[in-house]
């Protein structure tokens, strides 16, 4: 059973979106729908690091609206990972760490992935699989 996330989008630095994973969301995108997502919440977390009062702003980590949670991650290199979820949900950014880890262990190390290219690797689906897993992701607050 699939946690209290709704999708998980990574955008690479320049604004592509290179994974998407639905998690049986009740309004489920098509491919055009998750670009023009991506793209949207690249540019609204660039715009909210230049609108920032305080110096060193890193962008938006948590939009919260009544039907759902967004929560982003930003990695040192530029690449985004963010999960729509349920309202309230816990342990997201904790989750979202676990998921840069997957990331960096199964996506950049795999000699045949071209960089800011769509992510297209078996391993990481599986291991992203196992890590989403509702009794796992409950885990992470511990």
């Amino acid at each position: 059973m699939a946690a209290a996330i709704y999708s998980l989008f990574i955008i690479n630095k320049s604004g592509g979106l290179i994974f998407y994973k639905d998690y049986g969301s009740t309004g489920r995108m098509d491919t055009n729908d998750s670009l023009r997502l991506a793209s949207l919440w690249h540019s609204m977390h660039a715009i909210s690091q230049q609108l920032s009062p305080t110096v060193g702003c890193s962008g938006i980590e948590l939009l919260q609206a009544d039907t759902f949670d967004l929560h982003c991650f930003q990695s040192l290199t530029g690449t985004k990972f963010f999960v729509v979820c349920e309202p309230g949900a816990q342990h997201m950014e904790s989750l979202l760490k676990v998921i840069y880890g997957l990331y960096t262990d199964y996506v950049l190390k795999n000699p045949f992935y071209e960089m800011e290219m769509p992510i297209r690797c078996e391993l990481f689906d599986l291991n992203l699989s196992q890590a989403t897993q509702k009794d796992r992701v409950a885990l992470l607050g511990r």
